[in-house]
């Protein structure tokens, strides 16, 4: 992106509209947004749900009152006033919505996935790029403290290359979740499901380390036809699950490593390492839960040498974030936007992600392995 087209004001803060306030903006976006209160500002708010605007801007009202409240989106951009969208949207809804904002000459953060198809990824792509926009993508794995220290752990050298990991993101998904506020109905259907919610974030991070994933393979199954629901407006009420709600993903990268996932809206719970790492001389296994930001890290050391080190390293100490990927991500965007850093989120990685997530359905549909058709 130019240089030129970033917003850099050392006194003025960066306009922002808020598209989507459900659940996600409530427990991650508008709170990390108001530690950034000297930074950035909400200028709009859109949502066709009556009274989800207006519920949005009564909670920013202290530091960014007068936000403008939409029903369409169309009618924000008519408006103007905003310099940077972030679309919190439906995920079915992404392309659509990004493709308008990018058009209308507006930056933009987009959770995941970034669009429905790699077309319409690549349209999205190419309007950020005529209109000089920056254009990033969440999950914001890879601003994370966390995973930077893996990355540079893996460009020492220090225990040879990775060769293989082993990671999964399972749990019942948002019908289980009691602190859940919106409607968890489309999480079990079509064109969302555990890996394009939740096992999005592990492929990130794989990518992340290993670079891009050249040949996928996978299979899938429905667990439990239906769920019920504990939390939200549908509380007490079961609903349908209509897409595999278990996933598991076998991955080759392009450097030869192999990876292997699983993302599941169907198990009850794990004990099993929410993520391994093997290298020749070394295994780095991270237990506990993803989210928990003093989950515990060992580290095992393969050095029969006469002064090596054979054995388990526990308590391995790993660079805490102040706040979880979501946060990260959204503010790496705003210091982005004002200058203060080089854009990491790319959409061009969220397209590689999105391509592997497309294979991994062709192969539960076909049976057969996948080459994947993009790289970052």
């Amino acid at each position: 992106m130019n240089e030129q087209a970033r917003i850099s004001r050392s006194n003025d803060r960066v306009r922002l509209a808020i598209i989507g306030c459900g659940d996600v903006a409530y427990r991650h976006y508008l709170p990390a947004l108001a530690t950034l209160a000297d930074e950035v500002v909400i200028a709009a708010l859109v949502d066709q749900r009556p009274g989800a605007t207006e519920r949005a801007a009564a909670f920013v009202a202290a530091w960014s009152p007068g936000a403008q409240a939409f029903l369409a989106v169309e009618e924000m951009l008519a408006a103007g006033n905003v310099d940077a969208a972030i679309d919190l949207t439906p995920a079915p809804f992404h392309g659509r919505v990004n493709l308008a904002c990018l058009e209308a000459g507006l930056h933009l953060y987009s959770e995941k996935p970034l669009a429905a198809s790699l077309d319409e990824a690549d349209r999205l792509i190419a309007a950020a790029a005529s209109h000089e926009r920056l254009f990033l993508c969440a999950p914001g794995e890879a601003v994370t403290k966390r995973v930077r220290w893996l990355v540079d752990l893996v460009e020492s050298g220090r225990f040879g290359s990775p060769t293989l990991v082993v990671t999964h993101h399972a749990d019942p998904g948002p019908a289980a979740w009691r602190e859940y506020t919106g409607d968890p109905t489309p999480f079990y259907r079509d064109g969302v499901g555990p890996l394009f919610d939740h096992g999005v974030y592990r492929l990130h991070l794989l990518t992340t380390l290993l670079g891009p994933v050249s040949r996928v393979q996978a299979m899938g199954a429905i667990s439990s036809p239906t769920r019920g629901v504990r939390g939200g407006p549908l509380t007490g009420q079961t609903i349908e699950v209509t897409t595999p709600d278990h996933i598991l993903v076998n991955l080759e990268f392009a450097n030869g490593a192999l990876g292997q996932l699983l993302a599941s809206f169907g198990t009850p719970n794990s004990r099993a390492p929410w993520l391994e790492v093997h290298f020749p001389m070394a295994t780095i296994s991270f237990s506990g839960q993803s989210y928990e930001p003093d989950a515990p890290v060992s580290l095992y050391v393969d050095d029969d040498s006469p002064l090596g080190l054979e054995g388990w390293l526990e308590d391995v100490q790993v660079p805490k974030d102040d706040g979880g990927v979501v946060e990260a991500g959204i503010r790496h965007f705003v210091a982005c936007l004002r200058g203060e850093t080089e854009p990491v989120l790319t959409a061009e990685h969220a397209r590689h992600v999105l391509d592997i997530i497309l294979k991994t359905y062709a192969s539960i549909d076909d049976g057969a392995s996948h080459p994947t058709e993009t790289t970052f």
